[in-house]
């Protein structure tokens, strides 16, 4: 099987591609030109470039491929609107959809994002059946990556497209080359981290979601959703488990919700009035004081995602930057 990747050169897309390529898959990686490939080196793929806004492009690279993993997306969060990231995250995801129907793929998975369902609690996780809630923080990145999932729900129920949906929580792993995820190690690594919100996510290893993805080809249910996630955890302690990770004095003042809304809103009003992205804008900052908790056992179940624990992804993303000459 030949398997047609956008967005390979990314943390879950450089994990995936070693994946596929373990398998024994033919792995045909769509780039933007001049894309940074360090995360690829030594790997045999056949790379082709082009832009998903650009569908003569798609249709010419997917020729030949059986299946389509549509990992590519703008995860820009500066400015909290932009019609960049809502045409990559939207219109982008149109045309590989409208790809797969002409080219009569076998399976078309969809990397949406685990902020297309709402959230709950450690006791009572959200899941694949808890309404989406996303859009109270005003962000197109959000918004867009559940829109997108929209469509490809729709494709299915109306043009029979073959598609799975895959949606990954917070990720750390090795090959994240921009860094995004691993700015969050980085920063604890430079002791640069004061303080912390009362808030709490879901923390999963990019490589047990690369498996769940690469499962996801033969398993799984058609027009279904599977969020890609693991460990629940407040901000203390998943900055504890980082700190003792990487031997470091971890961040001990927690900051008051109030006190970093408040400097989320002047981040945001001097972003705007500068133009430079601030450290924390104003729907960041309400996201850090929420605790966005998610249940995986439905992609366990069905796509058979491991579970590794999060101790081995920092690990292992910490080592490949520190070969990289991260830090």
């Amino acid at each position: 099987m030949k398997v047609f990747v956008t967005g390979a050169n990314g943390l879950l897309g450089s994990n995936l591609v070693r994946e596929l390529l373990d398998r024994q898959y033919q792995v045909k990686a769509f780039l933007l030109p001049n894309s940074d490939m360090r995360s690829l080196e030594g790997l045999d793929f056949e790379a082709v470039y082009g832009n998903i806004l650009e569908p003569e492009g798609i249709h010419t690279a997917v020729e030949g491929c059986d299946a389509i993993i549509h990992v590519a997306a703008d995860t820009s969060v500066w400015p909290s609107r932009s019609e960049r990231v809502r045409a990559i995250n939207i219109d982008g995801t149109q045309n590989l959809i409208e790809a797969a129907l002409q080219h009569k793929i076998k399976r078309f998975v969809h990397i949406g994002s685990g902020s297309s369902f709402g959230f709950g609690s450690k006791e009572n996780p959200g899941n694949e059946t808890t309404p989406f809630i996303g859009d109270k923080y005003g962000l197109d990145y959000i918004d867009s990556k559940h829109e997108g999932q929209l469509l490809v729900l729709k494709a299915v129920e109306e043009k029979n497209l073959p598609a799975i949906i895959v949606t990954p929580t917070f990720m750390f792993g090795p090959y994240d080359s921009k860094p995004g995820s691993g700015r969050m190690l980085l920063t604890v690594q430079e002791k640069k981290v004061p303080a912390f919100s009362g808030g709490g996510r879901n923390f999963v290893y990019a490589k047990d979601v690369a498996v769940a993805v690469a499962n996801a080809l033969t398993m799984g249910r058609i027009g279904e959703s599977y969020i890609a996630g693991h460990q629940n955890f407040s901000y203390k302690e998943v900055f504890g488990i980082i700190s003792e990770v990487l031997d470091v004095p971890p961040p001990k003042i927690q900051v008051n919700d109030f006190l970093l809304k408040v400097g989320g809103f002047l981040g945001t009003t001097m972003g705007v009035i500068s133009g430079k992205a601030p450290k924390i804008s104003y729907p960041m900052a309400k996201i850090a004081c929420e605790q966005q908790y998610f249940s995986s056992a439905k992609a366990v179940e069905e796509l058979q995602m491991p579970q590794t624990d999060i101790r081995v992804a920092i690990k292992d993303a910490m080592d490949w930057f520190k070969s990289a000459g991260y830090c």
